[in-house]
């Protein structure tokens, strides 16, 4: 190990010697040996490393959090806190602090503050939230319980750390914007004082992109980190865009340090994330995980009655029977119908019955009417006559090529011409976990993409299941 006397810690050298014995010669003298000064600070228990750019550091942070924490644990004893001091420009000298470890938390405090300078007031914020969003207007089932409790307890009290961050996932049109809204809404009811943001990740993406662009990424992230309560939607988005994610990894760590409450929604849970990084995969779970799941026709007909009535129509209980039992993918589905259903009524000025709403229905969301209902047994069964399959095949835990095929594509359909969650879908085929059924969905989607043969053979099996 060469030595750097520029290292003043003798505590540190011991660090460096494990740190060696662990990864080995090479990558040691190419991660480790750029450091040029470790610093311990007794009375603050804080240990800090110079670093010469934000690279070693965000390496650091990406492949060594864990043995970097077992070796300062072993050596410096619980609760000593890891900071890095790291050159923004070498020109200047100009550095920044910013803390690593289990909590990492990129504080964007420069070493040299001016003198007299005052902390400027935070301005007005707008919330972005969608007044008609409410918990008033959302409809509870079995579907929706947990969530809705959980975002009503966050509501009452934002300070709490049981359930930060929040992790909404289930299927488009499940009613997860509504409900963040509603959580939202609640908080700034009840807490006016707290900063609370709604925004998708795609909005997130292109006003960091913006930030890049202008040179002003400080400002990006000093803003998001002074929310109180972050609401960001369809996290998904944030898959394979690597800088993205690093900067949200820093605002994430410095909300959730400080006990500012994070809520996320996603169209799948985290272990169903591809693309996405370890380490923030891993603080996703920090909380709470809660799937919304498709509504049941019970549900759906509560929800159309509520919308009836917002709305101030009126639909027969036969119409509102029929819609609910075909339209059971989305409430936005049902939003839709609704809508078109007014629309095709006063144009030709027809009262609203059954038989309006199949056309209407048929024509919307593409429907055939849906005159019989397609159950996860006759996909099963369907799907085995097919790939020449036996039922017990496909619920047995065999790996054959053939049969995992077959399974795959079941589940697969199962869950996309059924109005089952995926935990039901599972436990229906061989009671297999829910993620079992999100990986066969992807497997079958990703071979559709490149496999022609295959993708004509699944529309084709899609086809006598639908007919």
């Amino acid at each position: 190990m060469p030595a750097n006397p520029t290292i003043q810690d003798p505590r540190w050298s011991q660090c460096l010697r494990l740190i060696e014995s662990n990864i080995g010669q090479q990558q040691f003298d190419t991660w480790f040996g750029p450091i040029r000064k470790a610093e311990y600070d007794d009375d603050k228990h804080e240990l800090t490393l110079s670093v010469p750019s934000s690279f070693i550091y965000e390496y650091y942070e990406a492949n060594y959090p864990r043995l970097l924490r077992l070796v300062l644990t072993r050596v410096y004893g619980e609760g000593v806190r890891l900071m890095y001091k790291v050159t923004v420009d070498s020109t200047t000298g100009s550095e920044q602090t910013w803390e690593g470890g289990t909590s990492t938390t990129l504080k964007q405090q420069p070493t040299h503050t001016p003198a007299n300078t005052a902390p400027q007031p935070l301005q007005q914020l707008d919330s972005q939230l969608k007044a008609e969003y409410t918990f008033d207007t959302f409809v509870e089932g079995d579907a929706n319980r947990l969530p809705i409790t959980v975002g009503q307890a966050i509501a009452k009290n934002p300070r709490q750390a049981t359930f930060n961050p929040l992790f909404l996932y289930g299927p488009s049109g499940v009613g997860k914007t509504h409900l963040v809204n509603a959580i939202g809404l609640r908080l700034k009811e009840l807490h006016p004082e707290l900063r609370v943001l709604y925004v998708s990740a795609h909005l997130f993406q292109v006003q960091y992109t913006d930030s890049v662009r202008q040179n002003k990424q400080n400002d990006f992230i000093g803003f998001y980190q002074s929310i109180d309560i972050l609401i960001i939607d369809d996290v998904q988005e944030f898959a394979t865009l690597q800088k993205t994610q690093l900067a949200f990894f820093h605002i994430f760590n410095h909300l959730h340090q400080n006990g500012k409450q994070l809520i996320l929604t996603s169209d799948r849970p985290p272990v169903a994330l591809q693309g996405m990084e370890e380490r923030l995969l891993t603080r996703f779970k920090w909380g709470l995980l809660a799937e919304l799941e498709r509504p049941s026709q019970e549900m759906r007909r509560d929800i159309l009655r509520s919308k009836i009535r917002h709305d101030g129509l009126r639909f027969t209980d036969a119409v509102i029977d029929y819609i609910s039992r075909v339209v059971d993918k989305s409430v936005r589905d049902l939003e839709g119908v609704i809508h078109s259903l007014m629309a095709y009524s006063v144009v030709h000025n027809k009262e609203i019955d059954v038989d309006m709403a199949e056309q209407v229905i048929s024509k919307t969301i593409g429907l055939q009417a849906a005159k019989s209902k397609v159950t996860l047994e006759y996909i099963v069964e369907r799907t085995c006559d097919y790939f020449g399959l036996t039922t017990a095949d496909i619920m047995s835990k065999s790996r054959k090529a053939n049969i995992v095929i077959g399974r795959q594509v079941a589940m697969y359909l199962s869950q996309k011409h059924t109005s089952l969650s995926t935990t039901k879908i599972g436990y229906a085929i061989g009671q297999r976990a829910h993620t079992t059924v999100l990986h066969s969905c992807q497997c079958v989607s990703n071979r559709m993409a490149t496999d022609n043969i295959f993708s004509r053979q699944v529309s084709e099996l899609e086809e006598l299941i639908s007919h």
